[in-house]
Formats: structure tokens, C-alpha cells, sequence
């Protein structure tokens, strides 16, 4: 065999090499989900929904000034734990006044009731794989929160519609243990731009409005969130201070308080709650 022969079936083998390796990239192998765990992650690459070890949530009792949401989406929650009908709910509102964190608090409630009740995550960019995820979970005895934190559509992005029809069920329905929570800014889900661009180039300006605003109208319950006043911020980081036994004056605490704000250009439950943390760790306190 000459070297160029000898070459060539080197390289032959080489690439027959490569070919096999590529194919077994492409299969993707079937996980199977535990489900004996309370929180997931859907992960939609894989279909698979990722078991947590633990829910990063806090204590229900630390979140202040949201008494009226936390009763409403804990009756929603509980009831429909119990097999009962609910609603699809939508919190919206300020930023940082707790919407994920009240999710997550109430679930940690209810979920030590109900065994049978568990949390799955899903990603705003994974909004296109729910019916893959509603068909596999349609199939399970549990009861499920499908929960998507800071849920929004931006121009271009037709996604939405598809939600729609999922929060509905469409022809087929919708699977009677899985209900769908979402957290947003935009009370509608869509930039208020996109709205009004729309409108102006409408033929129709009342069916463009509806067809844009009717997302937000397939969640039966809308709970807001608002910005605090002073009294109210402050009321926020006593609560955390007494709490976690925080050694310091009240004149201390608030006037420190009102610093940390001023510097962040305002208040919010975030903006307490990262107080709190820098404050901790100045006294030596673990959270």
C-alpha cells in the first residue's frame, strides 16, 4: 500500500469517526422526572423537568404591606390544592415589591398542607415549549403551579399568542391539574408602546386593542402591587430587624434605612431587603 493509499484510509476512518460521533450527539437520551419533590425546573431543551433540593422562598410573614394579595393568592392557591376550581393568576405591578417572593411564600404554605401540590419554573424563553410540558403533566396525578417570573412581550415577539390558547386549553382543553402563575411588570404583558403603535395603523383600532390586551384577559386574576410609602418602607425593615434580632436603635435603623433608599433613588420591598442584607453582614447576623 503506498502512503497516499495509507493516508487516505486514515482518513477515511477519521471521518467515519466524526459521523458516529455527531449521531450520538443527536440523540438525545429520555430523562425520566422524580416527581417526589415539591419544586422544578422545566428544562425545554431536554423535556425534562429538573428536581430542586431545595425553593429558594422566605417566611410569608416577612412580606409587609401586601396583606390584601397575600389572602387572595393564598385562597386561589389552597383551593386549588384541594382539587377545587382556580383561577390563572397574574401579579403585576412596581418592581421589587415582592411578586416572586409572595409566589414562592405562599406555595412553601400551601405545599406543606398538600403533598400532591408542586412548583415548576418555567423560563420566559421556554414560553413556546408549554404544551409539550401541559401534555406531560396532564398525564401525572399531582396537582401543579406552572410559575413564570417577570413574564412580558416585546415588539415582533408573536409567542403571546400561543399563550393564549395554553391558558385556556384550546379544542383540547385544559388539564384540570396544572394551573399557570406568572409574575410581570406590564399589567397587559406588552409594552404600552407596542399597543399604541398598533392602534395608530390599525384599520380597526378596537380589535387591535382587544387583540393585545386579551393575554392578559385569560388569567382570571389580576393582583397588584404598588410602591410603598415611607411609613410603610419603614415598617419593611423593622419587621426584618426584629426578626432576625438586629442589635441596633430604631433611630439608628431608620435613619440608616432612609440613607440606603435615597441612595438607590427609591423604596421597594428590594430595596429593604437589600438594606437588610448589607446590614446583616455589617452585625455579624446570618439571615
Amino acid at each position: 500500500m503506498s502512503v497516499y493509499e495509507e493516508l487516505l484510509s486514515q482518513l477515511t476512518d477519521v471521518a467515519q469517526s466524526l459521523k458516529q460521533i455527531a449521531e450520538q450527539q443527536k440523540t438525545v437520551t429520555k430523562l425520566v422526572t422524580d416527581y417526589s419533590g415539591n419544586g422544578f425546573v422545566w428544562e425545554a431543551d431536554e423535556q425534562y423537568l429538573r428536581p430542586l433540593a431545595k425553593i429558594n422562598a422566605i417566611d410569608i410573614e416577612l412580606l409587609r404591606n401586601i396583606d390584601y394579595q397575600k389572602q387572595v393568592l393564598t385562597d386561589n392557591t389552597r383551593q386549588f390544592a384541594k382539587g377545587l376550581t382556580a383561577n390563572n393568576v397574574l401579579l403585576w405591578g412596581a418592581r421589587g415589591m415582592g411578586k416572586s417572593s409572595l409566589t414562592k411564600a405562599v406555595y412553601e404554605l400551601i405545599g406543606a398542607e398538600y403533598a400532591e401540590l408542586k412548583l415548576v419554573e418555567i423560563h420566559r424563553e421556554d414560553i413556546s415549549s408549554l404544551p409539550l410540558l401541559m401534555r406531560q403533566l396532564a398525564e401525572r396525578d399531582e396537582r401543579f403551579i406552572l410559575y413564570c417570573d417577570d413574564l412580558s412581550f416585546d415588539a415582533g415577539d408573536d409567542s403571546y399568542k400561543s399563550l393564549k390558547a395554553i391558558l385556556e386549553g384550546g379544542l383540547e382543553g385544559k388539564a384540570e391539574n396544572v394551573i399557570f402563575y406568572a409574575t410581570s411588570n406590564r399589567r397587559h404583558l406588552l409594552p404600552r408602546e407596542m399597543i399604541e403603535n398598533e392602534q395608530a395603523n390599525a384599520i380597526n383600532v378596537r380589535d387591535t386593542i382587544d387583540e393585545k390586551v386579551s393575554l392578559s384577559d385569560r388569567f382570571g386574576l389580576w393582583v397588584g402591587f404598588h410602591n410603598p410609602s415611607q411609613t410603610e418602607y419603614l415598617g419593611m425593615v423593622s419587621n426584618y430587624a426584629a426578626h432576625f434580632g438586629f442589635d441596633i436603635t430604631d433611630e439608628k435603623l431608620r435613619r440608616a434605612a432612609l440613607e440606603w433608599a435615597a441612595s438607590r433613588g427609591g423604596r421597594t420591598g428590594r430595596v429593604a431587603w437589600q438594606f437588610i442584607t448589607n446590614l446583616a453582614g455589617q452585625l455579624g447576623v446570618k439571615l
